[in-house]
């Protein structure tokens, strides 16, 4: 089988396409035919060593896959050779093939979009963590999303109307927040072109959001920590702007408010029932159609490195998938 590999830490360019063995389930284990392989943001910081997941080299990146089961090790019994999956691997999904656990395999419809499934659990996942978990947000209440045309921010956008909160969603670009006001975003915030925290103020009538959902850090985090309303909840994401602000911790005193980390991938280990609690919720928005996942480019497998550049460059809408 054919995989991307990373032979030392580097940028995306580093990566090379190789031929390995067909992969052989373990115990426990899942082997999935790799239809499609979702791009995040920590893929790029894995592969730079710069995430706190730190692999051994060489590896082949690459943390969801959906696709279709090639074979089960022992012990495994809710799927079987022939079935349509999506899973969250960690590592190894940039592959014709990848290797699961098998708790981390849910079985799809036969005739559910692969690059969709594929697109789903991470992003959606944290987000739900994030603004349902973490946040509390109510119906009512107002959540600004910085970085909203991404993936995790598009899922966040959703998510804050489905509970029935005002989302403002702040982004870099008119051609990104006309996507997110096609996914429900009430009102946007080119923040390379307007104030930010003046138009925060104006869209709140001077109130604040009650959260702040902030993937990017950066130099947009402490101007909008500044504009947060009375008992408001930031929520830490990441930072895909590369850089992990520094706050004036004053300011959460000044404003009753609290800086909330998100961590999904630890969430999804420590509390399982209350995780699959959320994917069984979005599933339902998902049938009613409040939740829908959109994928902007696909790439062949022996274009991942220009992928995972478009991520790092931020040059990426919604989704991207990578297509073995």
């Amino acid at each position: 089988m054919r995989a991307i590999r990373c032979n030392q830490y580097g940028p995306p360019e580093n990566l090379t396409v190789e031929t390995l063995p067909d992969l052989q389930p373990q115990a426990g284990q899942v082997v999935i035919d790799v239809k499609a392989a979702s791009v995040n943001f920590p893929d790029v910081l894995i592969i730079e060593n710069k995430y706190q997941l730190k692999p051994e080299l060489p590896f082949t990146p690459g943390a969801e896959v959906a696709g279709i089961v090639r074979a089960v090790g022992a012990g495994v019994e809710h799927v079987r050779p022939g079935m349509p999956v999506v899973a969250y691997t960690a590592l190894g999904g940039f592959a014709e093939q990848a290797a699961a656990p098998a708790g981390a395999c849910v079985p799809l419809p036969d005739e559910a979009d692969l690059a969709v499934a594929a697109a789903f659990t991470l992003a959606y996942g944290t987000s739900h963590h994030a603004v349902v978990d973490r946040a509390a947000l109510q119906a009512g209440e107002t959540m600004l999303v910085l970085g909203a045309a991404g993936g995790v921010g598009l899922a966040a956008v959703e998510i804050g109307k489905a509970l029935g909160a005002r989302v403002i969603a702040a982004a870099s670009s008119d051609e990104k927040l006309a996507v997110c006001v096609e996914h429900g975003a009430d009102a946007t915030i080119n923040y390379t072109r307007d104030d930010l925290r003046e138009r925060i103020k104006a869209l709140t009538d001077g109130k604040g959001p009650d959260v702040i959902y902030d993937p990017v850090g950066g130099v947009y985090a402490e101007p909008a920590f500044r504009s947060i309303g009375w008992r408001g909840r930031y929520l830490i994401v990441g930072f895909a702007n590369g850089e992990i602000p520094k706050l004036p911790l004053n300011l959460a005193l000044l404003k009753g408010a609290s800086l909330v980390g998100v961590f999904w991938g630890d969430f999804a280990k420590r509390e399982p029932q209350r995780n699959a609690a959320a994917f069984r919720q979005m599933i339902g928005w998902m049938q009613e159609g409040k939740l829908r996942p959109h994928i902007s480019a696909r790439y062949a497998l022996e274009d991942a490195p220009r992928a995972l550049r478009d991520m790092a460059e931020r040059r990426v809408t919604g989704k991207i998938v990578i297509v073995p």
